[in-house]
């Protein structure tokens, strides 16, 4: 994906150089190139950082038995 990353950028890089204007460039390259690529890095690595949040606090998590337990607040008879 990283070699994907690159190529887009350069081309990217490519159309800004082209630019009649330094500003017309500057934005080109941020907003075709920068924008969607940090968008898409940022997406493709959430699945990583879960993975990483739950192996540093593996006592947050919730076990399916202690999901399916009766908290026992209820002190009514049932029916």
């Amino acid at each position: 994906m990283h070699i994907v990353v690159i190529a887009w950028l350069y081309v990217i890089l490519m159309m800004a150089i082209t630019e009649k204007n330094i500003t017309a460039g500057v934005l080109t390259f941020v907003f075709y190139g920068v924008g969607p690529t940090a968008l898409l890095l940022w997406l493709a690595a959430s699945k990583r950082r879960r993975a990483a949040k739950i192996k540093v606090a593996p006592a947050a998590a919730i076990s399916e038995e202690e999901v399916h337990r009766p908290d026992r607040t209820d002190t009514r008879a049932d029916q």
